[in-house]
């Protein structure tokens, strides 16, 4: 598989798999959670409060593994593994483009001070398990 071909597949994950599985450091061992992620290009973004522990855990270790697309079907399900380096931010333009009406269960709205943007920059991505095939690294 060319590197075009591992990029577009891993894209077409992307814009198919929103809820995956965030992995951060919580007092030197890992700690995971379901997400819903959004995403431009390679970029990865994820709406949570200020006040949650994860926001704590990546002031300290801005560093997460992430895991999207698998579909439960069993052995041979195809899913991207992604490292990044996560940046908080409160960009009221990303905060409105990903506000939808689900987020009012925990936020007022999209200029809630409360609510703030995951942005996860790529610093690895694998294409995982394609029935009989190694997984693909994307070079970036």
């Amino acid at each position: 598989m060319s590197q075009p071909e591992v990029k577009a597949t891993i894209e077409n994950i992307l814009d198919n798999s929103s809820v995956g599985t965030m992995a951060t450091v919580k007092q030197n061992r890992p700690h995971s959670r379901y997400m819903t992620f959004s995403h431009h290009n390679l970029e990865l973004y994820t709406a949570t409060s200020k006040d949650t522990h994860k926001a704590e855990e990546i002031e300290e270790n801005p560093y997460t593994h992430i895991l999207l697309g698998y579909e439960g079907e069993g052995f041979g399900d195809e899913y991207v593994e992604y490292e990044g380096k996560v940046q908080i931010t409160e960009k009221p333009e990303l905060k409105k483009e990903l506000w939808n009406s689900y987020m009012e269960n925990w936020f007022d709205g999209p200029n809630d001070p409360n609510y703030i943007v995951l942005e996860i920059k790529p610093i690895q991505i694998s294409l995982m398990n394609k029935t009989g095939m190694e997984p693909k690294l994307l070079k970036l």
